[in-house]
């Protein structure tokens, strides 16, 4: 061949530039869930060590929620203390919990999500049985802490529940309708865990471990639906061309988000701080942004996945 041939010696005939891989596409969802899930059981055994364990933790208990133990004796000194009350008689009724749990197995009948509600209500129930498993295995030593006892409420299975039912429903759902019910969804866990602090049945740090222990549940769960065929979501160049809409949809549920935080901080607020004591109103402020941040990240997590059930393709001739 002589060297002025237009054909290279070697090398195979240029094609059209290979896109490169999205960033977001590197890890799949199923690892990325399985990362969270984990760090979120690490965090709940450094919040449950800190917190049961050393003395800081249980003074800082103490300090904000000073007589918070399971017990009538311990209630908060609040015009808020009745309402807590009917809040944990209500959501600890079997038969709202049972219609909860139907709910979120008729959602995910009709959206062909079924295995999905099985496994959110199974994570309901596990959160039931894995809180009371810590709370008798976890001992709390006497460090004469002042307003402490030795009686150990850590982590909160109402919380937990509560979590994991609201998790649940981000199960069953179409990924465009869970950041809808992530607002709602986090004033409903925070309502529970606020009642249980005002009630004295559960320090905070029982109630941000019960938020932990939801989420770790919740991760772990949906890392294994995650990893199923068919439950990735649009692959990256559909992603590319619908970013411009997703940008909008992300403005405007920012817009109502601080319009949401803005009637809280107006409206709520006041009343709240008038109604309780300081203490139980940095505890419930702390415990409703941790929720809010945990279920802000599960929302991002599966922003990309879709745990409708893959069609059988046995049935294919």
């Amino acid at each position: 061949m002589s060297i002025g041939s237009s054909y290279s010696i070697g090398r195979s005939t240029p094609g059209p530039p290979r896109p490169l891989p999205a960033t977001h596409a590197v890890l799949a969802p199923s690892l990325r869930l399985l990362g969270a899930g984990v760090g979120a059981l690490l965090a709940l055994g450094l919040t449950g060590a800190l917190f049961v364990r050393t003395y800081p933790g249980q003074w800082l208990d103490g300090l904000l929620l000073p007589r918070a133990e399971r017990g009538g004796g311990y209630a908060q000194q609040s015009t808020l203390l009745g309402p807590a009350r009917s809040v944990l008689a209500a959501f600890g009724d079997p038969a709202l919990l049972a219609a909860l749990l139907g709910a979120v197995l008729l959602l995910g009948l009709l959206g062909r999500r079924l295995v999905a509600a099985l496994v959110g209500v199974g994570m309901v129930l596990g959160a039931v049985v894995v809180a009371g498993a810590v709370k008798s295995a976890l001992s709390r030593p006497d460090l004469q802490v002042e307003s402490s006892s030795i009686h150990n409420s850590f982590p909160s299975g109402h919380v937990a529940v509560a979590t994991t039912l609201l998790l649940s429903f981000m199960l069953v759902l179409p990924a465009r309708a869970r950041r809808w019910l992530a607002l709602p969804g986090t004033a409903g866990v925070t309502v529970v865990a606020a009642a249980t602090m005002l009630a004295g049945w559960h320090r905070f740090s029982d109630a941000l471990g019960g938020v932990l222990l939801g989420v770790a549940l919740f991760c772990l769960a949906a890392a294994g639906l995650a990893g199923r065929p068919g439950a990735a979501g649009p692959r990256a160049p559909d992603a590319v061309r619908t970013a411009g809409g997703a940008a909008w949809r992300g403005l405007a549920e920012a817009a109502i988000g601080l319009v949401g935080l803005g009637w809280v901080l107006l409206v709520v607020l006041p009343g709240l701080s008038a109604a309780v004591p300081r203490g139980a109103l940095v505890a419930i402020l702390a415990v409703a942004g941790s929720t809010m941040l945990a279920v802000g990240l599960v929302v991002w997590l599966v922003r990309s996945v879709d745990f409708t059930q893959p069609p059988d393709r046995s049935m294919k001739g």
